[in-house]
């Protein structure tokens, strides 16, 4: 059996990390929801779409990137 020594040989994923902080986020929001299902604008309100299309906008706008 081999066995990672200690000492951080660990590699970070950080799409990952993002996409299940995502999820996280919406399994919060669908337990608090009160209807039976989150509807697709309290999806998008949870996972800041709407500020993200801002963002990019405004890149494409300014010429910059992220």
């Amino acid at each position: 059996m081999h066995v990672a020594p200690v000492g951080g040989t660990a590699v970070q994923d950080h799409v990952a990390l993002a996409e299940i902080e995502l999820c996280g986020e919406l399994i919060i929001a669908a337990s608090a929801a009160h209807e039976e299902r989150l509807s697709l604008e309290s999806i998008d309100e949870v996972l800041k779409v709407a500020e993200e299309r801002n963002a990019s906008a405004s890149r494409r706008v300014t010429g910059s990137r992220r």
